[in-house]
């Protein structure tokens, strides 16, 4: 005997100056979920807003089950028991990205240099790379990452511009480094910002037993303070005395 046909009713704006995306995925997912969709486009806002006040709901999109409202797309995960992220709940998925980036990026370098994509070249350039990409995140909003960060680095909240200037002086010894030139500057920059970043962290976490975001990828991060931001800056001092000592041996 054939199956009965599961059936969905969705209200969503498609108008030519905005077509909702979470309609769109609503109604991507009713279609993975094996749906017919009965689909009515709100046209205007009008439409869209006399809609809302017919239903006594805020948003759209809307979606109807026999006959009964099931609500907007994050109502409709739950309603199928689908996970339903929490935009304030912590987070380790940024820092497991960009470390992934970073050695894909230093094994990709790591062939094209020597031929082979695991080196000592490629260990260097996937700390120089991380250390790039965390300072791209940091300045994507710098003003919001310096008032997280002063929130525990030890030097900022003595001096204030050191803040702003932390993002920068982490680029440009990841730049040197990455590189391979003007060691002695790239080194100290890492060893000074690296330790002072190291201690901070540690005291903050460690002994003040306090619970804080880490600024460590950018100023809206969802990772908590701790282990990333400490390992962040463990390896620039690692980097920064591997190359004085190979500088000083070439």
């Amino acid at each position: 005997m054939a199956s009965e046909t599961k059936t969905a009713t969705v209200y969503r704006m498609m108008m030519p100056d905005h077509q909702c995306p979470f309609g769109m995925k609503t109604v991507d997912l009713l279609k993975r979920r094996g749906y017919e969709i009965d689909d009515h486009w709100l046209e205007s806002w009008a439409e869209t807003d006399a809609f809302k006040a017919e239903h006594g709901v805020k948003t759209t999109p809307q979606t109807f089950i026999g006959g009964e409202r099931i609500g907007g797309y994050t109502d409709l995960r739950r309603h199928f028991g689908l996970e339903v992220r929490d935009p304030d709940a912590t987070s380790y998925r940024p820092v497991i990205a960009l470390f992934t980036v970073a050695a894909l990026m230093a094994l990709g370098a790591g062939y094209v240099a020597t031929g082979q994509p695991l080196s000592v070249r490629s260990a260097e350039w996937f700390i120089s790379f991380s250390m790039c990409l965390l300072a791209m995140l940091k300045l994507q909003d710098v003003e919001q990452f310096a008032t997280m960060f002063l929130n525990y680095d030890l030097l900022a909240r003595r001096w204030v511009p050191y803040s702003y200037v932390y993002p920068y002086a982490e680029l440009t010894a990841g730049v040197l480094m990455t590189a391979g030139v003007l060691t002695w500057l790239s080194v100290p920059v890492a060893l000074f910002i690296g330790g002072i970043g190291a201690i901070s962290v540690f005291k903050a976490v460690y002994v003040d037993r306090r619970e804080l975001k880490c600024a460590c990828v950018g100023g809206s991060s969802k990772v908590p303070l701790g282990f990333v931001s400490l390992t962040e800056n463990l390896m620039m001092i690692a980097m920064a005395i591997w190359m004085a000592a190979t500088a000083g041996a070439m």
